[in-house]
């Protein structure tokens, strides 16, 4: 799998995605108590939001099935979900936080969507179970792991902080990868 750019590229996107923006998920509590002055009913209005937003998003993927440049997609769908949570971060308003955590929800489904179907699709007969592995140990690592790291660090500078620095740090790895591609951009 080394010898595969593509492959290898779109693991690190993926471990990075989970890494840094899961963590808006994992502060909506804090947001719900910290931000919003509420309790556990505005915290599951919040998940709520979020979770229609993914099914929209799943939805969408599913219509548009195998499509030309899923890489160039799954881009600048991540560009734009990390936007999504530094406006999240940043606002105080709830109407406009539901807003943003449906189109959070549903470009974090296309992203994870667009690029399980390119490992799927790009890996070898032969090395499909072998790299579908790794790249579940990338998906599901940098979920705990993003949320642990980018918890101690809301414990030191708050949590509208670190989903403020997670947004722009996803935004900075989908432009790294728009400029030098390494196979995603035109997968």
């Amino acid at each position: 799998m080394r010898h595969q750019g593509s492959l290898l590229a779109l693991i690190v996107l993926a471990a990075t995605t989970t890494f840094l923006g899961f963590a808006v998920l994992t502060f909506l509590p804090l947001f719900a108590q910290n931000v919003f002055h509420q309790g556990v009913g505005q915290y599951s209005r919040l998940m709520a939001f979020s979770g229609a937003g993914s099914v929209v998003g799943a939805l969408v993927v599913a219509w548009l099935g195998k499509f030309k440049r899923m890489g160039l997609t799954a881009l600048i769908v991540q560009a734009i979900y990390g936007m999504l949570i530094v406006a999240f971060s940043a606002s105080r308003m709830l109407w406009l936080s539901y807003l943003l955590l449906f189109f959070t929800g549903a470009s974090l489904m296309v992203v994870f969507s667009t690029v399980t179907s390119l490992i799927q699709l790009i890996a070898p007969n032969e090395m499909r179970g072998r790299v579908v592995s790794i790249y579940m140990v990338a998906f599901r690592g940098g979920m705990p792991l993003g949320s642990l790291v980018s918890g101690y660090f809301a414990s030191l500078f708050g949590a509208p902080a670190v989903l403020a620095t997670n947004g722009v740090l996803l935004v900075i790895v989908a432009v790294y990868f728009l400029i030098r591609s390494h196979g995603v951009r035109e997968a």
